[in-house]
């Protein structure tokens, strides 16, 4: 009797585990198939077949800040029962509209990437499989605003069998979103050649440091000249035209590591070249705290301590 009640409870548990696995796997299914712009197939999915993109979520690749090619790839899916019978061939393409849709349904501002191709625009899945591969690159991120958001959709345009019948396309699974983040292009490794005065007391500069990241415009150098405190400098958008080239101003702030906070005592930065003129480097002229994205050089010229200010003149040129 003990043993025939034990069995009864085991059935009885095994039955209700059964049953809402068959829920699990029938809210799964409705998830995957249910559209924010509406599509939705409640019921009668068995036995149906759709193109889609699996990784139809957003998804990330962040830009070297280079102007060659970086490339991606992305799986797209038959999805039925059973593997398909036939071969079938999908077409792809870059689709600017997916990402003003991808906006609109998530309250985001997203920039369409300007450069992007997709290099297997159309692929044919054979007959018993269900996936291929996509391949695609971006390139020119060198020449874009690092701090604006890109990103990119690549979108199945058209399904068929190998008999020509239209396979549907499931369209809440129809679009790859790739977000494009451009990495900081001035972070990395420079010359720093110049000089630090202190009370008439000139101190050369000639060291490799580097600058990190702190936002898409904004880098930090270790030192200030020779002086162990931080130079933060700010690119902006300001032109300022020196030797004939178009230049980017700088804003630079010199920040003490003890604290975080710039330093207390005074700091800041100068309009024009102020220092020793008898001193390397001479300036070419006057004007100063610039960068010039031609020769990837920053020219500085910022003081800390305000009622004896030690002033730093320095010429910092990527490696």
């Amino acid at each position: 009797m003990i043993f025939s009640t034990t069995k009864k409870l085991k059935n009885m548990k095994n039955k209700i585990t059964l049953f809402v696995s068959f829920l699990a796997g029938i809210l799964l299914l409705a998830s995957c198939l249910k559209d924010k712009v509406g599509d939705y197939w409640p019921d009668g999915v068995a036995g149906k077949m759709y193109a889609t993109v699996p990784a139809f979520t957003l998804n990330t690749m962040a830009l070297a800040p280079i102007s060659g090619d970086q490339g991606f790839w992305f799986l797209v899916n038959i999805a039925d029962a059973t593997p398909p019978t036939q071969d079938i061939t999908l077409t792809l393409a870059v689709d600017n509209s997916g990402v003003t849709k991808y906006n609109t349904l998530n309250g985001t501002s997203f920039l369409a990437y300007p450069n992007v191709q997709v290099l297997t625009p159309t692929i044919t899945i054979p007959k018993g499989t269900r996936n291929d591969s996509i391949k695609a690159k971006v390139w020119g991120a060198d020449a874009v605003d690092a701090c604006s958001n890109y990103m990119t959709a690549i979108t199945i345009t058209s399904a068929k069998m190998a008999d020509g019948t239209a396979v549907p396309i499931a369209s809440n699974m129809q679009s790859f979103y790739l977000a494009l983040p451009v990495s900081n292009p001035y972070a990395g490794d420079y010359q720093v050649f110049g000089y630090r005065i202190r009370v008439g007391v000139d101190y050369p500069v000639n060291q490799v440091e580097t600058a990190t990241t702190v936002n898409c415009s904004t880098i930090q150098f270790p030192t200030f000249a020779d002086y162990p405190y931080n130079t933060v400098v700010q690119i902006t958008q300001n032109i300022m035209v020196v030797g004939g080239v178009n230049c980017f101003a700088c804003n630079v702030t010199v920040i003490d590591p003890g604290t975080g906070a710039p330093v207390a005592s005074g700091q800041g930065q100068y309009a024009t070249y102020t220092g020793d003129p008898t001193s390397a480097p001479l300036p070419v002229t006057q004007d100063v705290n610039y960068y010039n994205p031609v020769t990837k050089t920053f020219v500085l010229n910022a003081y800390y301590n305000s009622a004896t200010p030690r002033i730093a003149y320095v010429v910092i040129t990527r490696k």
